[in-house]
Order: structure tokens, then C-alpha cells, then sequence
């Protein structure tokens, strides 16, 4: 069994994407790392990264060059600023040159040193090989996979840990969604409690609720930088900012300054039910914006999904319940974390494996049952207020236009989120001893459904709207 934290699912990073953004940033940090175990920084005479798959072929629109030079010069995703990022890349681009680590200097012409090739490998469809030449003539050369949310793996490397092991590290291991059942069912638990646990056992109480704190904070603040910012998005698809006007159209003449202030104006503002999508919408929309503009988000678990569990959670905080403290978004977050973590495990978030259900539809599966577990449900129902939503985003293709994330992406989380508090919803109105589909039932059919997709509608640009919708049209 795996051993996933909800700090793997759930992760600060950059935008615009995690498995072609973060996922090679950190294959930067580990394979400098891995060099340093063995050599001095200053053996190395020249770098050269070759992207395959999915990584070329989206790559640029993904930004993974950007990535693979912050990566490399030492910036940390987490806490780099955007004039800090803008800057590293224009020197790089300037003087052909790079920093590793911030440390040692060498030359680097990212057009030369980086290698965008169409050829897949045979472990992974997101793969990235790096070769240094040192000064004695010898190569060091490693070869990584970004599998999704961030996550990076070496071909061969184990992806799990002996069931003992898991054992000695979670006091309730969870493979499966019917694992999570009888954990709470044998310890009178809830699901969020069972989560609680299991992270005790990797950090203390406070650093949990600090993690979890910084999670939120972040979410908000995409939400709150993507309603209050105008404009047209980089990229060249010329794609208009929408979170801003639609905002504006909501929230009218409600003064705030902060984050904190705009959750309270907009309680404010009695939503009208009519409204309330919109308000979903334009949450989800704003988080997206901000990633697709290299902002920070939270992958949740994706980059390219980041906007429907933050929507998702807004709309509790202030449409559901405008007293919710802290302990409501802590439980929304547990529980949405292990749900994500369990179709990891089971099926894939990378929609280079599984296309758009990888991301949308896990994101809205952790989102819905996040929801449920605050609103009061069961374990059972939230495992299936998760299963409805999964359900109802199987097959769904990642063909995002020209590379982007940006179309459909940023209208996808739209719907996911929407889909998630429906999902929820008819959860907590059905007879859950009775349903016919489980969530475990689910999360094999996604994967049965993942391999059994065509490679071109798997993130590659090569089918769908990414074909039908071009440059030129817009």
C-alpha cells in the first residue's frame, strides 16, 4: 500500500500545470541532488534536458522549459515570487547562461540545452532525461517521470512500500475506498478522523493544522488575485480574464481590502439562488486564471484542477455556512485529500494516462466529498457523493488548445465544482445501503476507462478541440 499524505494531494505550487510544471521542477531538484551525492557542481561543463511525450508535446504551452530553468537555478516553487521568476528566466534568456542551484554558473541556451522530442518512452508518457558533461569527459545521465500532481518517479523506482512498512507509519492504511468504510466502521471514526490519524503519524498536530492553514490561505488568495485582476492571458490564444467582470457584476458596491474582508462582503450581498452558480463559477474560473497565468494555486490534486476544490469550499463558507471555522475547512480538506489520494493509488490524477477525468474528474470526486463531510454525512455517503461525481466525468478528454492549459481547462473546473455540490447533494438524499456503484467499483472502471482512451485525446494536442480549435481561430 502506498503511503499518501494529504500534503501529497494537495500542494503549493506554481502554475500552469503539475505534472508538466511542477512535476519537472522537481525532477530538477532531485536529479541536482542526486549529482551532488556524487560530484561537485563545478565538474559540470554543460547540461542538456531532453522532454519526451507529453512533456514535448504540450511542453511549451505547460511551460516545462520555464520550469526545467527554475528548477535547475535552485527557485522553490512554494515561495518564489513573480518578479523573483520573471527575472531568473530573463537572465537566463539574456546571457545564456544559468545558476545551478543559485551556486555554480555555466552556460545554457535554453533553445539548444533543452530538447523538446516528440518520442515517447516506453515507462511513462511524461518523461525527462537529464545529461551533464563533466570536465573529465564523463556523463551523469537520469531519466525521470512526472506521473501527475507533482509526483516523480524513475523508471523502476517502487511506488509503494511493503504492507508491514505502511503498517509501522499509518495506524490505518487505506488502499481502497472499502478500507477507509472499515476503519471507520471499526473504530467508531469519521472519515476525517481516520485522515487526522494517519497524518499524526508524519508531523505533529500543529504542523498539520499549520500545512492546512497555508493550503487554504493560498487557495483563497488565488481566488482573491483572479477576481481582482484584469486582462488577457499569456500564451497567444488571447484568452479575456472573465473571474474579474463576472465578480465585479456579483459582488457590487461591498468595501473590503483583504481576503478576509471579501469573504464577509460577500456574505453580505444575500446571494439570490439564481446566483449561486455564478458565484461557483466565477471562483473556479479565478483559481485557473491565476495558474494559467504562472500564478500560485494549490494542485488539487492537479494544477489543471485547481479551481473546483477551492470553488467548492468558498461556496460552503459562504453560501452554506457563514459561521464555519477553521475545523470545517480542516475536515473539508482531510477528507477530499484521502479521497484523491485512493484514486491515485487505484487509477491515475495524470492526464497524460488518463486524460481530463485524471484531473476534473478526481478533483470534482474530492471536492463533493469534501462538501459532504462538512454538511454532516456519513462515511458511506461520502464515498458516494464521490463515486457520483467520478461517475459523471468518466472518459472526459484532456485536449487543451495549442498546449494551454487555458481551453477548455478553465471552464472545466467551472463544471467540476458544479458537478461536485450536485454530487454531494444526491448523496445525502439516497439510500447509500442501496446504491449499486461503489466508489472503489468506480475508480477501476476510470482506469479500465484510461487505458482503453487514444493517446491523442491524453494530453498531447493531438485530437479534440486542441485539433478543431486552433491559433487562428483565436
Amino acid at each position: 500500500m502506498e503511503c499518501i499524505s494529504v500534503f501529497d494531494m494537495l500542494k503549493v505550487s506554481v502554475g500552469p500545470s503539475s505534472s508538466h510544471t511542477l512535476g519537472p521542477w522537481r525532477a530538477c531538484e532531485q536529479y541536482l541532488t542526486e549529482f551532488q551525492s556524487k560530484h561537485s557542481l563545478d565538474q559540470i561543463k554543460s547540461i542538456r534536458v531532453n522532454l519526451y511525450g507529453s512533456l514535448s508535446l504540450t511542453g511549451k504551452g505547460h511551460a516545462t522549459d520555464k520550469a526545467v530553468m527554475l528548477g535547475l537555478s535552485g527557485k522553490d516553487p512554494e515561495t518564489i515570487s513573480s518578479q523573483e521568476l520573471q527575472q531568473t528566466l530573463d537572465f537566463i534568456s539574456k546571457n545564456k547562461r544559468i545558476t545551478l542551484c543559485g551556486i555554480q554558473e555555466i552556460e545554457f541556451d535554453p533553445q539548444i540545452q533543452i530538447d523538446f522530442r516528440n518520442k515517447f518512452l516506453n515507462y511513462h508518457p511524461n518523461g525527462i532525461r537529464f545529461i551533464s558533461l563533466l570536465e573529465s569527459g564523463e556523463e551523469f545521465v537520469k531519466t525521470y517521470y512526472s506521473i501527475g500532481g507533482g509526483f516523480i518517479i524513475e523508471k523502476g523506482e517502487k511506488k509503494t512500500v511493503e504492507v508491514e512498512q505502511f503498517k509501522s507509519v499509518f495506524p490505518f492504511p487505506i488502499q481502497t475506498g472499502g478500507d477507509l468504510l472499515k476503519h471507520c466502521k471499526n473504530n467508531q471514526m469519521s472519515v476525517d478522523e481516520v485522515v487526522w490519524n494517519n497524518e499524526l503519524a508524519l508531523r505533529s498536530a500543529d504542523e498539520i493544522d499549520h500545512k492546512l492553514q497555508q493550503v487554504w490561505d493560498t487557495m483563497l488568495g488565488a481566488m482573491y488575485e483572479g477576481c481582482h485582476t484584469e486582462g488577457i492571458l499569456p500564451g497567444g490564444l488571447n484568452v479575456k480574464r472573465r473571474a474579474f467582470d463576472l465578480h465585479s457584476k456579483l459582488i457590487g458596491e461591498h468595501p473590503y481590502s483583504n481576503p478576509q474582508q471579501w469573504i464577509e462582503s460577500i456574505r453580505k450581498t444575500e446571494v439570490k439562488f439564481k446566483e449561486i452558480l455564478k458565484w461557483v463559477s466565477c471562483f473556479a474560473l479565478s483559481v485557473n486564471e491565476v495558474n494559467a497565468a504562472m500564478g500560485r494555486v494549490v494542485t488539487a490534486p492537479t494544477n489543471g484542477s485547481a479551481g473546483v476544490i477551492p470553488a467548492v469550499l468558498m461556496y460552503y463558507i459562504v453560501i452554506e455556512n457563514h459561521k464555519a471555522s477553521f475545523n470545517k475547512i480542516k475536515k473539508f480538506l482531510l477528507v477530499a485529500g484521502e479521497i484523491g489520494s485512493i484514486f491515485k493509488k487505484g487509477a491515475t490524477i495524470s492526464a497524460a494516462l488518463g486524460g481530463c477525468q485524471a484531473e476534473i474528474g478526481v478533483s470534482s470526486a474530492m471536492a463533493a466529498a469534501g462538501l459532504t463531510a462538512v454538511v454532516g454525512g456519513t462515511p458511506k455517503q461520502i464515498l458516494t457523493s464521490a463515486e457520483i461525481a467520478m461517475e459523471h466525468h468518466l472518459g472526459l478528454t484532456c485536449d487543451p488548445v495549442g498546449g494551454l492549459v487555458q481551453i477548455p481547462c478553465i471552464e472545466r473546473n467551472s463544471m467540476g465544482a458544479i458537478k461536485a455540490i450536485s454530487a454531494s447533494t444526491l448523496a445525502l438524499e439516497t439510500d447509500v445501503d442501496s446504491i449499486k456503484v461503489t466508489l472503489d467499483k468506480v475508480v477501476s472502471t476510470m482506469w479500465a476507462t484510461s487505458k482503453d482512451m487514444n493517446t491523442n485525446y491524453k494530453e498531447t494536442s493531438t485530437g479534440g478541440l486542441a485539433v478543431s480549435v486552433g491559433f487562428s481561430d483565436c
